[in-house]
């Protein structure tokens, strides 16, 4: 039932002519029931020891052939879903991320779900009803743009969120976002036993490139839509979030659905860093087109000899 990547294989990823990009997956993968530090274990500069951007997107785009052809037998063979989970700070890159990496994705195979605020109908529900409604089916890719996880991150953070959900007196306690931990977990497990390859990206961007980000948003004028307020009032409580985070990651990382711990700073590597999970899932599946059998052989030759001997109008 666990994704079974071989975290501790080193990839020796080719890149353009200038050189190697030389990384493990453990490098960026959260162990299972492993505590985390955000500050202490992963660095979201970190490039591999490679600095050649435009040879890493070159590898991107590969990487973007690659899935486009293992989509298809996917689809084709309709024996499992891949569900695609990022999560972020505000301006770490996920929208880029999605757009770029699964580019070459037919749309008629993949769904893109992103996540808001819950609607009035929502919090007539539990917080994983939504998020249940938008799981892609067999043969399909559904990329999910923040998720359930917002219901044990911001959720935590500001706590008055919390009761708007409409929860009985008895789900107020000390321990519900532990609980929700379990929860999460036994519904990622359902999926994955069903046939749902669970993959959870969380882009980690420093502070400081956040700051960044966050000025060229404002000084450049194409790049003022991208720019809310409220990006601005949530950077107010990033201590909070790095907590929020390191306890999502150290309770919800399994065998059956991992964390993988994106280093955001430069896009061009976590472009690379996620193209290169995904793949290796993919390969992992030893998807195979569906064998037709003699009989249905038989019928398609039969209907080409039919088409051949029509006359042509």
């Amino acid at each position: 039932m666990k994704l079974d990547l071989d975290f501790d294989k080193k990839r020796e990823i080719p890149v353009g002519d200038s050189g190697r990009v030389r990384f493990r997956f453990r490098d960026i993968a959260v162990e299972p029931g492993k505590a985390v530090s955000l500050k202490k274990d992963f660095d979201p500069d970190f490039t591999g020891g490679y600095d050649d951007k435009e040879g890493a997107l070159e590898k991107v785009a590969a990487n973007v052939e690659r899935l486009s052809a293992m989509q298809e037998i996917l689809y084709a063979q309709d024996n499992y879903a891949l569900l695609i989970i990022f999560q972020a700070m505000d301006a770490a890159g996920k929208d880029g991320a999605i757009r770029h990496v699964m580019s070459g994705i037919n749309p008629q195979g993949c769904q893109v779900t992103s996540f808001k605020a819950p609607s009035a109908e929502d919090l007539d529900y539990g917080y994983l009803w939504r998020a249940s409604k938008a799981v892609p089916g067999r043969g399909m890719i559904g990329i999910f743009n923040r998720s359930y996880y917002e219901d044990v991150l911001v959720v935590r953070v500001h706590p008055e969120l919390l009761e708007k959900q409409k929860l009985p007196p008895s789900a107020h306690k000390a321990d519900i976002f532990q609980k929700r931990f379990k929860e999460i977990n036994n519904f990622e497990k359902y999926l994955r036993q069903n046939g749902t390859i669970v993959l959870k990206f969380f882009l980690n961007v420093s502070k400081n490139e956040q700051k960044k980000r966050f000025l060229a948003r404002i000084e450049e004028p194409e790049k003022n839509w991208k720019f809310s307020p409220a990006d601005y009032a949530e950077r107010k409580y990033w201590d909070s979030y790095q907590t929020a985070f390191e306890d999502m990651l150290e309770n919800t990382s399994t065998e059956w659905a991992p964390w993988f711990v994106i280093p955001a700073d430069n896009k061009w590597f976590a472009r690379l860093a996620v193209s290169e999970v995904i793949s290796a899932a993919f390969e992992r599946l030893d998807l195979r087109m569906p064998e037709v059998s003699k009989a249905r052989k038989n019928e398609l030759m039969q209907i080409r000899r039919q088409l051949l001997d029509e006359e042509d109008e």
